[in-house]
């Protein structure tokens, strides 16, 4: 039996090696015929019909080949061959070279163990969700507002977010959505390097949401707030820009759709993240340095900065619903313990003789003061944090030391445990408890990340910086081996 694809084997040194025809024989017109006279006399352009390569065929790639061929007028008896006609590769469409791409693409190495996706920009991955007819009509009325306030609130926000589908549930994160967190590993590989930002990043936070915590919240000095996808790509996927100062603090909501954030500029605004639009906005009497939401209340949020009170406030009104006063200059931060019923402020209350005052202990309800005799020693308190699961709270302090406290009245503090050795020098360093509480991360003015064992008060590992001062830092809530970290010089970074 006669093959049915015939390849050329000859070896022409004077042409160079290149994928040859797969040409179908062609049928001879039979000589009797009345139309071989007038056949014969017109040049005819051929397609040749794709045949699968064997596997064993001696080419590479694999797939199917598309060559044209065009057949000059000769005996029609004659075989086709390559001295009687002339192949040209197709230019419009080739895909061998497509595939070869694909699967170079495809088999790049992955910085995870686990394999992540292509280096594609996820707004080219994403499939585009429906919008629906209310939500266009909505976006049609706003850009047609000649006044422009509906024209500022849809700008506020570098695109909308739901034409990128940001709420997705992301490839990596899926095999642990469904799989208790296991004991939190310490990162030594850096994965993502994003230095999108042209100020110091004063905050970042996760997802609270599991199945969205691969999109991390960033707040810093050139006024934007922004939302990456640190997981997949390590790309920054909307930057919000409502503020004309510095953003000095932000938090996700606890449905992990909103954004809180305050600044420099004595300005709240809540940022509805799938939209883009300001669901609210309110203005301070003062410069704010951290805002918070209250656990039990989603409508209700609380804000301090440059001022000797704190205010309440609820996105359902246009005035603080109460107001938390000390006798004090400024607050550094807040920290609601558990239930919600009760919260601590810092401050810096530090004098020569006494440093009262330095940790304050708020009922949230009636505005009263609880204690303010819960550090005594002479350093402020720029970070604190709340223990996942037992009633302890820690405290960053200016003595280059983090002091751990009781939760629990009369907020008394370990004088048996401190976790030193690493610096802050005046910096607004924060710290945090990994999610199963096992241990304890902080930055440092030096750009170090220090790791504690929360029981033995231990010093682990420290990653090494490159100078300039690592700002916040903060553990995957899903993911037992991923941090973020944020920088004085605008960088963050996330490790494994």
């Amino acid at each position: 039996m006669s093959a049915l694809v015939a390849y050329d084997d000859s070896d022409d040194s004077d042409e160079p090696e290149k994928i040859q025809d797969c040409v179908m024989p062609r049928k001879p017109v039979p000589a009797e015929s009345s139309m071989a006279p007038f056949m014969a006399s017109i040049p005819r352009y051929d397609v040749n019909v794709p045949i699968p390569w064997k596997k064993d065929s001696p080419r590479d790639g694999g797939g199917l080949s598309f060559m044209c061929t065009y057949e000059s007028t000769v005996d029609r008896n004659e075989p086709i061959s390559k001295n009687t006609g002339h192949s040209l590769p197709c230019s419009i469409f080739n895909p061998v070279n497509d595939m070869r791409t694909s699967e170079k693409t495809f088999n790049k190495s992955s910085v995870y163990a686990q394999k992540r996706p292509t280096d594609t920009p996820c707004s080219e991955r994403m499939v585009k969700p429906y919008i629906p007819k209310r939500m266009k009509q909505e976006h049609s009325s706003c850009s047609e507002d000649s006044g422009g306030a509906g024209i500022a609130t849809q700008t506020s926000i570098s695109s909308p977010l739901s034409s990128r589908n940001v709420f997705r549930v992301s490839d990596y994160l899926r095999p642990y959505l469904h799989s208790k967190y296991s004991s939190t590993e310490i990162p030594h590989k850096l994965v993502f390097l994003m230095n999108e930002h042209n100020g110091p990043v004063n905050r970042v936070q996760w997802n609270p949401v599991k199945q969205y915590s691969h999109l991390l919240l960033s707040a810093s000095m050139d006024t934007t707030v922004k939302v990456w996808d640190a997981v997949d790509c390590g790309k920054c996927l909307s930057a919000i820009s409502s503020h004309s100062k510095a953003a000095r603090d932000a938090q996700w909501s606890e449905c992990g759709q909103k954004i809180l954030s305050g600044g420099f500029d004595s300005m709240l605004y809540l940022t509805d993240v799938e939209t883009g639009k300001q669901l609210y906005k309110a203005r301070n009497d003062f410069k704010i340095s951290v805002v918070r939401f209250q656990p039990n209340e989603p409508n209700i949020f609380l804000c301090g900065g440059f001022s000797p009170a704190l205010k309440a406030w609820d996105c359902r009104l246009d005035k603080p619903i109460q107001t938390y006063r000390a006798a004090v200059q400024q607050h550094f931060e807040v920290l609601f313990l558990r239930g919600g019923k009760e919260f601590l402020s810092t401050t810096d209350s530090v004098s020569r003789d006494s440093a009262d005052r330095t940790i304050i202990a708020w009922d949230f309800g009636t505005a009263a003061k609880i204690s303010n005799q819960i550090f005594h020693e002479r350093y402020t308190c720029p970070s604190l944090a709340l223990h996942p699961k037992e009633n302890t709270f820690i405290a960053q302090t200016n003595g280059n030391y983090i002091a751990l406290f009781s939760a629990q009245r009369p907020y008394k503090m370990n004088k048996k445990k401190r976790f030193e050795g690493h610096k802050v020098e005046g910096f607004a360093v924060g710290c945090e408890f990994s999610p199963d509480g096992s241990l304890i991360v902080t930055g440092s003015s030096e750009g170090n990340i220090s790791f504690y064992n929360y029981h033995t008060a231990r010093a682990l590992r420290c990653i090494p910086g490159d100078g300039g001062a690592c700002i916040s830092v903060t553990f995957h809530p899903v993911i037992p081996s991923l941090l973020a970290s944020s920088y004085w010089d605008g960088q963050i970074r996330v490790w494994q």
